[in-house]
């Protein structure tokens, strides 16, 4: 099985924006103990998950950094609401993409890298093909005009790694208190082939998760059934 990383298609032509954020989010880490480390990262996204049986639920509506015990208590709190896979980090946000939106849209958007959106037309095509691990969910961009189109978010749990040859020789493993692993993404990143999941036709990778991976069988349909607005990229594996 090939791999391929998705990213917006610049040359595609399309005019739309999307200004939004998720509707909750873990806080930061405000100097983690053990690193000594101020950091939060919102590439975790989980738009399926809803945080409203929390009854603290405005400790999770501003983005901030707090001591780690904090943090950690706030975690707890969520990792009940979970899908099975998923993994909490600094900045972790959960609930749907809420905001504005206007312009032109291909079948795919990418407001953020990290963030895939897909028109639901697009998305029900997908689901009929009968890729695997394949989730869209609602969000709530308000548009600035008439027949505009229906967005969802794909939630795209966190796993695979990059291959160890492809990073520093020297670097250092992952915080044993926070988890950060400290590291820049390789310029020429190659996959793990053995962390790669066999039931998941899109993914975010677990270390760069960042980096939106797709199985050569989610390119193929893509351009069989003409859905546009990314372009996909090779990615080395080993």
């Amino acid at each position: 099985m090939r791999y391929f990383k998705i990213e917006e298609d610049r040359f595609a032509g399309y005019t739309g924006n999307v200004d939004g954020m998720h509707k909750w989010r873990l806080p930061g880490i405000l100097g983690c103990p053990s690193c000594k480390a101020t950091w939060s990262d919102n590439s975790k996204a989980y738009p399926s998950v809803d945080l409203t049986p929390i009854a603290s639920l405005a400790d999770f509506e501003e983005a901030r950094p707090e001591p780690i015990q904090e943090y950690e208590r706030l975690c707890e709190l969520v990792r009940p609401l979970l899908p099975p896979g998923a993994v909490l980090t600094p900045g972790a946000t959960f609930g749907p993409l809420v905001g504005k939106a206007r312009g032109r849209f291909g079948q795919f958007v990418t407001p953020v890298p990290w963030w895939p959106l897909v028109q639901r037309e697009a998305f029900e095509k997908l689901q009929a093909e009968g890729l695997p691990g394949l989730q869209g969910c609602p969000t709530q961009l308000r548009f600035r005009q008439r027949a505009s189109p229906v967005l969802l978010e794909l939630e795209l749990l966190p796993v695979g790694r990059a291959h160890p040859d492809c990073l520093p020789s020297n670097g250092k493993p992952p915080c044993p208190r926070c988890g950060r692993l400290g590291l820049s993404l390789p310029k020429h990143l190659v996959l793990d082939a053995a962390s790669l999941p066999n039931h998941r036709d899109a993914f975010r990778l677990e270390d760069f998760s960042t980096v939106v991976v797709c199985t050569e069988r989610f390119v193929d349909t893509c351009v069989r059934l003409g859905l546009d607005g990314v372009a996909f990229h090779p990615l080395p594996t080993k």
